[in-house]
């Protein structure tokens, strides 16, 4: 089992959408969830999560790549380019050229990789248009898992994350319940025993088209119009964020029993 994980990347791994008042940035996220499991199993574990939001990929390598791998982790987890798929131009090619050369670093230096494939938001109508970016960054990161055997966690075929209770207000960000099944996935392709569970929804509710639309006015209003003056103006969301947990350092959890663990 994993000594040190560091987790690499944007508001995803941050756990922006997840919101916890007690943790530092006031989020928890699936990383959390992923690094309570190891260190309920070992005092001793480390845990860095240097993700912040907003952070394009070339941002994410630039300022977090140097910084894990001086900690030496034996498991990184990298996730980045969502941000620069949704800007008006983006060469995809030239970003995963980078991705995988960083990639090839974090493998060569000894730690056991998991990369992440985008969801899947062909019944959003505004991420739908964004459907087919994402299906090539997806083709790109399965490659490069390939390549270097990395662990890929993925999510475009993880079809419960279509469900939009599992994300957040502002529909671009998972809730507790998706940051939920990502940190089960992720354990379950580590191979590794956990208590979580996924939920269990049931179908969706119907819904008045007319309150659909006046949903989809006030999601506009909220969070479109925001996000769409911040890029006007060149700022982020992630300009006066700083990493929520920058040092490798171990964690303060509740043991909890593992599947298949004994009580006693």
């Amino acid at each position: 089992m994993s000594k040190r994980f560091v987790a690499l990347g944007d508001s995803f791994t941050e756990g922006v959408g997840d919101e916890d008042a007690g943790r530092p940035n006031g989020v928890r996220g699936w990383a959390d969830r992923v690094a309570e499991v190891f260190g309920a199993a070992d005092p001793e574990f480390g845990y860095a999560n240097l993700a912040v939001r907003g952070r394009l990929l070339p941002q994410v390598l630039r300022e977090q790549l140097d910084r894990a791998l001086e900690m030496r982790p034996d498991l990184v987890s990298l996730y980045a380019g969502g941000n620069d798929l949704m800007r008006p131009k983006v060469n995809i090619d030239a970003l995963m050229r980078a991705y995988d050369a960083a990639v090839a670093l974090l493998v060569k230096s000894g730690a056991r990789v998991v990369l992440f494939t985008g969801v899947d938001g062909g019944d959003d109508p505004v991420f739908r248009r964004m459907r087919g970016r994402v299906a090539i960054y997806n083709e790109h990161v399965r490659a490069i898992a390939a390549k270097h055997s990395c662990v890929v966690v993925d999510m475009w075929n993880m079809r419960q994350l279509r469900d939009r209770r599992m994300w957040s207000a502002d529909r671009l960000h998972l809730n507790s319940l998706g940051h939920t099944e990502v940190a089960i996935s992720v354990l379950d392709s580590l191979g590794v025993s956990h208590a979580l569970t996924r939920a269990v929804l049931g179908d969706p509710p119907s819904v008045d088209p007319r309150v659909q639309r006046a949903e989809n006015w006030k999601w506009a209003r909220e969070h479109v119009v925001p996000w769409v003056m911040r890029r006007v103006r060149g700022e982020s969301s992630g300009d006066v964020i700083k990493p929520r947990r920058p040092e490798l350092l171990p964690l303060e959890v509740e043991r909890v029993p593992r599947k298949g663990a004994s009580n006693d």
